[in-house]
């Protein structure tokens, strides 16, 4: 702390802030006595370290959510990318080992990060069912694995999914689990093992809308892909769920992660919408005609969501609904344009 006498009159207190160097200098500027031939101001300066963001790992940033966190934040984390992926738009990212785990102690020693996003999961529900070994070892055995060398510094914030519900209906965080698929099974049992570590988060999403890595995946591409090869497109009538659009969900479980919050938090929607009205919707927007037929999800060979919509039990700016993806987006406009392209890399962090 240094104090100094400044010779011109002083009427009133001044405070100034200005950063220098990464510190943050505050002057107090405080007049003794306007009367006064001078006056004697004390300069004070308090110099405190600006904190600094947190450094953040994003295990499976080749999920649609993955994806577009890491475009949205790029200066923010460093993402891994999942084995098998080789889409040119992710393939300077480095790729996820979990099956080792010297690598995996390995990335930890190396990183020491302040968060861990854990995006990281084979969501595909007839797979998993056809080969429920490997859903685990995947799902819960790769989570496993990783809580094993975590540091206990370390934040992890687990991104699940609705499928941890089956039957119809509206679910908070406290409604018990109740899947009816090996991947709504995996996702209940990886949940459990991050609810054991303190301080930890565990966010629920329904169904995230947007471009993927390799234009196949996800909803979006799926369709845009088999209307563009003229391949059939069968959609299941009977399901509804929270849908809203990936830039927006990335940018709320950014916000969640970087939070104080732990425990369970569901990130919900304005509305539940069926898979009939989203590809409508859908196509509609793409230019391309609504050409497919309906099924039951009693049809299909593996089981099926309903019914599933997501709301929460708390009242906080973050707990608030994201805009479905009905809502206040006409076809061709260009905001709608913008979401059904590849996700801009945003070139400073939005945290």
């Amino acid at each position: 702390m240094s104090s100094g006498c400044l010779g011109r009159r002083a009427e009133t207190a001044v405070n100034r802030r200005l950063v220098y160097d990464g510190t943050l200098i505050i002057f107090e500027a405080v007049a003794e006595s306007p009367h006064n031939s001078f006056s004697l101001v004390i300069l004070t300066f308090v110099a405190s370290p600006i904190p600094r963001p947190p450094s953040i790992l994003l295990f499976g940033a080749t999920s649609i959510l993955g994806f577009h966190i890491a475009r949205r934040f790029p200066h923010a984390l460093v993402p891994f990318t999942s084995p098998g992926n080789t889409s040119p738009t992710v393939q300077e990212w480095a790729t996820l080992n979990l099956e080792d785990p010297e690598w995996v102690k390995k990335v930890f020693s190396q990183h020491q990060p302040d968060i861990l996003l854990y995006c990281h999961a084979v969501c595909d529900v007839p797979k998993c069912e056809a080969d429920p070994a490997w859903a685990y070892e995947v799902n819960v055995g790769h989570l496993n694995r990783v809580l094993s060398f975590l540091p206990e510094t370390t934040r992890l914030v687990y991104v699940s999914s609705d499928h941890v519900f089956g039957g119809d209906g509206v679910y908070h965080e406290h409604a018990p689990p109740c899947p009816i698929s090996v991947y709504g099974r995996t996702r209940v049992e990886a949940e459990q093992m991050v609810f054991r570590r303190p301080g930890s988060l565990v966010i629920r999403t329904g169904l995230a809308i947007g471009p993927s890595p390799n234009g196949r995946t996800g909803h979006l591409d799926w369709l845009r892909y088999r209307t563009q090869q003229n391949l059939p497109i069968a959609i299941v009538e009977d399901e509804y769920r929270s849908t809203v659009w990936a830039e927006d969900l990335a940018v709320r479980v950014m916000s969640l992660a970087t939070s104080p919050v732990t425990g369970i938090r569901h990130i919900s929607a304005t509305q539940a919408i069926s898979r009939v009205t989203l590809a409508n919707f859908l196509l509609n927007a793409l230019g391309q005609e609504t050409d497919f037929y309906r099924e039951s999800r009693f049809q299909r060979s593996a089981p099926h969501l309903g019914k599933v919509e997501l709301t929460s039990l708390f009242s906080d700016t973050l707990a608030q609904p994201l805009a479905s993806v009905l809502d206040g987006h006409p076809v061709n406009t260009p905001l709608l344009s913008r979401r059904l392209s590849d996700p801009p890399i945003v070139e400073a962090s939005q945290l």
